[in-house]
Order: C-alpha cells, then structure tokens, then sequence
C-alpha cells in the first residue's frame, strides 16, 4: 500500500525566500525542505567547509607529501563502485599533477570482495608501494593494515564508512565518521573525503615551497575535478547537506559549462545526453550506472581508466564499452527480476499482507554475483520490504553471497548482527549500513536464514513504517505545467535527504495507451489543461480519475520538445468522484 501525502511548508518561511528574490514556486519547495534563508543555498566554492577542519588531513597532506618529497611509489586500492571509482580519478589525476609516482589497484569484487583484505595487500605488495592509499574503504580492514604493516608497507585510509569497535592501525585514517572528528558534514561520499584529502595536500605543498618559481612546478586548480567529485556523490546517493550540494553544484557548473574530464564528456556521449544541461538526475541515473557496470559484470578499472585518461578518443572507445556493459547489465537484471517476482508469487508472499514476508530472501543459482543488488532494490520498491537477494559466489565452497535493500524504519547491519547472534555461525560475513548490506552464507543455511531474517524484520520494522509514503510538493498550479518550468527544477540540486520535487494532483485520464507491454503512456486533463504522461513499468490499470503523483519533465521526440509528467504512483478515484476543474 502506498499514501500520498504532502510536504508541511511554513507560509511565513516561504514569503521570506520570496521577498529575498527567490522564484515563488522554488521558495514553496525549498521552505519544505528546510531551507530558512536563501543564504542556505549559496553554492559558491568560498562556502565549502574548510579542509583542515576533517580531522587528520593534515597528517595526511604531511605524509602524502612526504612520499612526493622523495618520490615514494604510492598506490591506490579503490572500491569497485562509482564513488570508489571517482574517488581514485581524483587521487591519480591530482597526485600526478602534483608530481606524484603512483599507480592504482581495484580488486575484481567476485575474486576478492570489498576492502583492504589481507590478500589485496599481497597482491599490492608485487608492484612493490612505499605508501597504500584507500579510497572509499579500508575503515574496517584492520587485518589489512596489519598485513601491509608486516610487510613494511604505509598506510593511509580515506574513507567515509561507519568504523567497527576496532580502528585499523594505519599510519593516518581520515574519515568524518571515526570517533573524534567533529566535521559538520558527516555525508561526504568516499569522493569528497579523497577531494578534501588533495586540497590539504596542496595547502601543504605551498607551505613548503613545492610551486616556486625555483622549482618550475605549476600549481594544479583541483576545481577541474569537481566534475568526479559531483558524479561519486550524486551516485553513491549520501545526503546532499549543504556542503555536498556545493560539491554537486560546482561540478555541475563545470560540466554545463563544458569544463569536464575527457572521460565524462565520452560517457555523456554515449548516454545520448547533452552536458549543457546536465543536471544531478543524469548523474545518478545516466552517467553513474555506466560506470557502475564496469565493477558489476567485469572490472572497475575500466570505468577508472575512462575517468583518467586525457585522451579523448581513447575515452569515447571506453565509453562505448562502458555503454555496451551496461545495457548487458539492464538485460541481466530484467531476467532476474522476473525471476524474483516469480518466487515471491509461487511462495504466495504477497507482501501487503503476509507477515512471514516481511523480511525477503530471494535466490536463484543462475542469478549474476554482481546484479543482486539492483535485483534486490528493485524487489524493495515494489513491495515496500527489506529484501535480500542471493548468487552463488566464485568457487565451489558453497557459499552464497547477498546484496539486501532495505526501507526506512529497518536498519539492516543491525538486523543482520541480530540475525547473527540469535544464530552464531550462520552468517560467514557480513557488512554495511542502515539502507544497504552485504552478507554471506552457506547454500545448505539458506532456509534457516530466510526464516531468521523475517522474523527480525517482524519484530524491528513498526507497523507504521510498513506503509510506503510518497511525501509530495502538493498541487502544481497551471500556470507551471512548462517547458521553463521543467528546466528551472532541473538547474537545481536535487538527492538524497533533499529530493527532487514531486507534486501531486487530480486528473482526468483521457486516453491511455500501452508501450513495450509494461509503460504506460496517458493523456490527462485537469481543468482546461491537458498533459502527456508517462509511468514506466506500471502495475495497475487507470480508472476515469486519477490521483497521481508526478514529476514534471521534458520530452523530447523528434526534435520537438514537450512538457511531461512523469507519474511515480497514482490512485484510483471513484467514478463518480468530482472530476478536476
């Protein structure tokens, strides 16, 4: 079951944003957002929070510099997604530019998993590094560190995950979310701490002198990167506090304006999107899914290696790769996804009713390692529920390993290490956060795991939060159903914990036609108006009224561009409901 509700706006809070100059329907959305003075949203570079106020930088510019100074070998061990993916790009492009020798590494994510794991650092240890530099990990590979530390190697983890009860012995740990660090931003994705990371190095570098006229060095502008930094956060969806959203804000300025890395502008190509009018949406829907298939069905150092190279014909070959991976990917995760709604159909665990399907384990011995994750997101959305879903891993030990998703009111590394000491042994590994979480299990253990994760999910997840609840802007006033309009809500910054507007009306359907067996194309009038519009993937028939909520787009078919509503959910109303005036 899914409500429709809308978003409380101050009336007082919302008259102050328009008397500071804000546009009338802007200043309703931001006053919903909790945004109270325009100053709030001032995303120049001078409001970014400053570099030396997350704990450690400094140690860690001092380090970093020091492996300059005399040429140290450095290497980077980056995580397999596009946040860890961007977060190397801007440590290899930076540290290059500074002078730096130094190489990266990724693990294949079926062979090795995720982190700094005593194998990765003997892997490492080949090409011989004086300094490991994570990125986007390390925060829990405390074996890691203490192998690397064996074999007389340094480390440095930069990483935004929540730490264990045990730190890693690393030479440096920069992270805001380790004890102690009283940086505001707690959000910053594994991109923004390595950003944060090089502009420390670069302050250090100064103080030392490293770009006099004597020494002929040029001084790097780090700004060129923000168009990383902005795709790494948008896509490993962190909440945009105000600081992120300087981060986004600015790499997006950049890529409009057509000051992008080689690799982004191919990927942009590839997409069939226009960087001008880029906005976060692309990001986390077109460029960061591309990147993203590299690490899922072959090797993350595909999508680094677009992002580093300054080539622009080796990029566009890259991106064409990247391209092709992902379309693989979404044919993949179709099947899956079939398949998946196949068993919870069979298993009868309609989960609007059913208890015993509170908690969802899905698993099929042909389901590809690196798409359970977006199999079970996908399981997540439509039946409002924790879900975990489950491939065979590498090898023939019999372990399965699982991707889980879940819905707010459940955090699932809690009810993972719930589900562990009610059944000490069961989970072999496990890892994550509140909404995402990795665990693996044996094959045979599977029933025993399902029935366990299902009654933790029972027992944690409140009735009230058992409810999907769109949270809407409210109507949209006719005069706003525009193309400026669309392209107004799109300049803006839009994510995570500051979502992009959603509106919600009554309309009248006038026709409604079926594409490709699953999207749902209408023609609806409310008043006098009438409006395009479309809902992918839809699950139930429109009656004569509908109540919808709705994103407001542009189609562009042919050339010709047209306002669209992109309906997220709608509602049935009775026929003899009052029809829209």
């Amino acid at each position: 079951m899914t409500q429709i509700v809308s978003r409380r706006v101050s009336q007082r809070v919302q008259w102050q944003l328009e008397q500071q100059g804000l546009h009338p329907l802007l200043a309703r959305i931001y006053a919903a957002r909790g945004i109270v003075m325009r100053s709030e949203l001032d995303y120049e570079f001078q409001s970014l929070l400053a570099p030396d106020r997350l704990a450690h930088s400094g140690t860690a510019a001092g380090l970093l510099a020091d492996a300059i100074g005399r040429q140290a070998k450095i290497l980077i061990v980056a995580d397999y997604d596009c946040d860890g993916a961007t977060a190397c790009a801007v440590g290899i492009r930076a540290l290059r530019a500074f002078g730096a020798r130094v190489d990266y590494l990724v693990p294949n994510r079926f062979t090795y998993g995720y982190g700094l794991s005593p194998d990765i650092v003997d892997l490492a240890a080949k090409s011989s590094p004086d300094l490991i530099v994570t990125v986007d990990n390390g925060i829990a590979s405390v074996d890691g560190v203490a192998r690397a530390r064996e074999l007389g190697i340094a480390t440095l983890i930069t990483d935004h995950h929540l730490p264990g009860d045990e730190l890693p012995a690393a030479e440096c740990i920069v992270n805001p979310n380790q004890p102690g660090c009283d940086f505001p931003s707690k959000s910053l994705a594994g991109v923004g701490v390595m950003f944060y990371v090089m502009l420390a190095l670069r302050a250090e570098l100064r103080r030392r002198d490293w770009f006099s006229e004597a020494s002929g060095r040029s001084e790097p502008k780090l700004a060129a990167l923000l168009d990383l930094v902005a795709l790494g956060t948008v896509a490993d969806v962190v909440r945009l506090d105000h600081n992120n959203r300087v981060l986004v804000s600015q790499g997006l300025q950049r890529i409009r304006q057509g000051r992008l890395t080689p690799g982004i502008a191919a990927i942009f190509r590839a997409a069939g999107r226009n960087p001008d009018q880029a906005s976060s949406t692309d990001l986390g829907f077109m460029i960061g899914p591309r990147l993203n298939a590299a690490g899922r069905l072959a090797d993350m150092s595909l999508g680094i290696e677009c992002l580093i190279t300054d080539d622009p014909g080796r990029a566009m070959n890259i991106a064409q790769q990247l391209d092709a991976l992902n379309r693989e990917r979404r044919e993949i995760e179709a099947g899956m996804q079939e398949q998946a709604l196949l068993q919870i159909e069979k298993a009868g665990a309609d989960a609007a009713a059913d208890p015993a399907a509170i908690g969802v384990s899905l698993f099929d011995a042909d389901w590809h390692q690196g798409v359970v994750g977006i199999v079970a997101a996908r399981i997540k959305e439509r039946l409002h529920r924790p879900v975990f879903a489950f491939a065979r891993g590498e090898g023939d030990g019999g372990e399965i390993k699982g991707s889980g998703r879940s819905v707010a009111g459940l955090h699932l590394r809690d009810a993972l290490d719930l589900v562990g000491k009610r059944a000490p042994g069961l989970l072999l590994r496990f890892g994550g956060h509140a909404m995402a979480a990795g665990v693996t299990i044996r094959e045979c253990d599977l029933p025993r795991f399902r029935e366990l994760f299902a009654q933790v999910a029972e027992e944690l997840l409140a009735p009230a939060d058992r409810t999907r609840t769109l949270e809407t802007d409210g109507g949209l006033e006719s005069g706003y159903y525009s193309i400026a309009t669309a392209r107004l809500l799109e300049a803006e910054v839009w994510g995570q914990g500051f979502p992009a507007p959603l509106f919600a009306d009554e309309f009248v359907v006038e026709s409604q036609r079926i594409l490709k067996d699953k999207h749902l194309k209408m023609r609806l009038r409310k008043g006098e108006q009438r409006l395009d519009a479309i809902q992918f993937n839809f699950s139930q028939a429109p009656g004569s009224t509908i109540r919808a909520a709705y994103r407001l787009a542009i189609n562009d078919f042919n050339g010709v561009q047209t306002p669209q509503l992109m309906i997220e959910h709608f509602e049935n109303r009775p026929s003899h409901a009052r029809h829209p005036a």
